[in-house]
């Protein structure tokens, strides 16, 4: 299942995890999210830069609980996230995950964007994040 849904890409010389969840179904989605840990536990404490692609993805409450797990496994190796394509997400949804896991995980409105956000470019305007409807 895994392909090249999970994988490091490197953007302005840094590496990123991108978790690419678009397109998936709501079980692909809970699938792709049990791999994650495997790949940001093995990476050192607060180093991993990790951008999550949720564009044209289906979140149902299954999916939203393998998330959850996914991101407190996660939480003391990574450094910075950032999501994509998750505006469309109830902002229960959000508000759930981000309370569960104790992390920040703007929503941006492009990749373009969320890498600039990930290697540390401050953003000029906060009207660039989106959020969740």
């Amino acid at each position: 299942m895994n392909g090249d849904r999970v994988r490091f890409i490197t953007h302005q010389g840094q590496r990123i995890l991108l978790v690419d969840l678009s397109g998936c179904t709501a079980t692909q989605v809970g699938i792709i999210c049990d791999l994650v840990p495997s790949y940001v536990t093995a990476e050192p404490e607060h180093s991993v830069l990790l951008l999550g692609d949720f564009t044209n993805a289906q979140i149902d409450r299954n999916a939203l609980e393998h998330l959850k797990i996914a991101m407190v496994y996660d939480r003391p190796h990574v450094k910075r996230s950032a999501w994509i394509g998750a505006t469309n997400f109830p902002k229960a949804f959000y508000d759930n995950v981000k309370a569960f896991t104790v992390r920040e995980f703007p929503i941006f409105q492009s990749r373009e964007q969320a890498l600039n956000y990930l290697v540390g470019e401050e953003l000029e305007e906060t009207q660039e994040l989106a959020s969740p409807a």
